[in-house]
Order: C-alpha cells, then structure tokens, then sequence
C-alpha cells in the first residue's frame, strides 16, 4: 500500500512518485541528446587542435639539436628537461602532454558514457502516459501543471528524448501487446495512485504463458486431428501448408524468435506432420467387411 505522507509539490512530491513503483517503470528522465553531442563536438575539435599542436612540435623537434632528439625517444630525458627552468621548449611539450591525456580521457569517457545511454531504451507509451499525469498534475481535477516550474516544465514533452533507466526483460510480442492494450484486464488492487491505475505485471505473465502454451497444443493437436480424420492426399498437403503458416506466423509475431530459431522450429512443425501423415498413424479409419 503506497504511504499517505504529504509531499509538498516539485522536485519533492515527483521524487516521491518516481522511487514510490516497485517495478522501477518510472526511472524516466532526459537525456539531453543534443547537449550531449554538442559536447563530445567540442571535445572532438578540442583533441585535433591539441594533435596538430603536437605534430607541429615533432616537426619542430626533426631539425633541432641531439639533446632535444634524445628527449623524444628517451622518457627520463624528456622529464628532467621538463623540470628544468632554462629549458621551456621541454616544459611546454610536458605541459601539452598533460593536456592531451585529460581531454582524451574526458572524450572517451563521454563516448563511452553516450554508448551506455544509447543501448537503454526509451519509456514505454503506457508508463509515459502515466507519468505525464503525474507530472502535470492532471489526476487534481483543477487543470493542468507542470510539477516544476521554470524551463523544466518541458522535461517530459520529448518521448525520443527521454531514457528508461530499468533495463526490460526480453519481452516477445504478445507480452507487449497484453500490457499496452489488455492491463486494464488485470488490475493490481494492492496499489492505487489517484488517476493512476496498476496493473499486475504477475496477471500478465501467468496470462500470456497459458494462452501460449494453450494455442501450441491447439496447433498441433489441431493439426493432427484434422490430418487423422481427412482422407484425399491434396487436401492433406493443403492442410499441412496452412497449419505450418499458422504456426510460423504465431511464432513469428507472438514471439521475439530470431529468424534461425524461427525457421528451425517451422521445420520441425512440419517434419513432425509430415511423418504423422506418411506413417500408418495418419491413415483414417476404414471399415472392414464382416
């Protein structure tokens, strides 16, 4: 039962809202996509200025005398010439050095952040829809507004820009279609939100391994029923053909089978009728003379 303690409205009362699903469904925020390129942008530039810098120096350092050739091949060298006051060409190259190695680790942990954020996916229709009633207050029933105020009251208006920070579980077509069309069939009466329903993701999933295992066994008992009891050779390959349609459109659209998985268990859906039908099991029964 979610608690009746009173949030004062804003970053308090959405914060609340936000942590109060178990499910973890509402970790719903922006990603700011455009701010984020711009900055790896920034950094990219900065990085080229940085290496032409640095080739400028090498070209620079072909035609100067041993001492300085020694320090581009030989660290120590290079160090204590750095350290050394009288020597500033040494001691800009370590500086140039240094900055090179904090902007390309910033560059590449901002990659590396940016490919993260890009493999999570965005927020369901449905939990969004929830969430943008929450936010803009709409379930108060005085009209609509944003919980926060100032140039955050558009957070939310962007589905493309926006991340779902709980990963989903691999989830197939129909489980997909059961909780985006058919929740409101299997409600979750131990929690309740005003103008917020739940649905009971445990209803769902017990739903749709019933129905899936209840149209397999149709499938194919079906199938073989309706092979027993036809005895014409053209209507027994005509049969096969649409049970083996039906089947591998099923799996294909109720399932996230990938294509070699769903061809492979079409090929045993029909190798298995095909055997039924040329073994003495698929021969109908005839009457015998008395």
């Amino acid at each position: 039962m979610e608690s009746k303690r009173q949030h004062l409205s804003g970053f308090p009362s959405l914060a609340a809202f936000i942590s109060s699903d178990k499910d973890r469904t509402t970790l719903i925020f922006k990603r700011f996509d455009e701010l984020a390129a711009r900055n790896i942008l920034y950094l990219q530039s900065e990085l080229a200025e940085l290496q032409w810098k640095q080739q400028a120096f090498d070209e620079e350092d072909l035609k100067a005398d041993m001492a300085t050739k020694q320090c581009a091949r030989n660290y120590i060298n290079f160090e204590r010439a750095a350290t050394q006051q009288s020597n500033a060409k040494q001691k800009e190259r370590k500086e140039l050095v240094k900055e090179i190695r904090r902007t390309l680790k910033e560059y590449r942990k901002a990659l590396l952040f940016e490919s993260t954020l890009a493999s999570l996916p965005p927020p369901s229709k449905r939990v969004l829809r929830a969430f943008r009633t929450e936010f803009l207050n709409e379930s108060l029933g005085s009209g609509s507004f944003p919980t926060l105020g100032g140039h955050s009251t558009g957070l939310y208006d962007d589905i493309d820009d926006l991340v779902a920070l709980r990963m989903p579980e691999s989830q197939d077509r129909l489980t997909t279609f059961v909780q985006e069309h058919l929740g409101v069939l299997f409600p979750d009466r131990g929690r309740h939100r005003h103008g917020i329903a739940y649905a009971s993701d445990h209803a769902m999933s017990t739903f749709v391994a019933c129905f899936s295992t209840l149209l397999a066994a149709l499938l194919l008992i079906g199938a073989i029923v309706v092979l027993y009891r036809t005895q014409s050779a053209s209507w027994r390959l005509g049969w096969i053909g649409t049970f083996t349609s039906l089947f591998a459109g099923s799996v294909g659209l109720l399932t996230n089978a990938r294509r070699a998985e769903l061809f492979g268990a079409t090929a045993a859906y029909a190798a298995v009728l095909v055997v039924f039908v040329s073994g003495n099991l698929g021969d109908s029964p005839t009457s015998t003379p008395g």
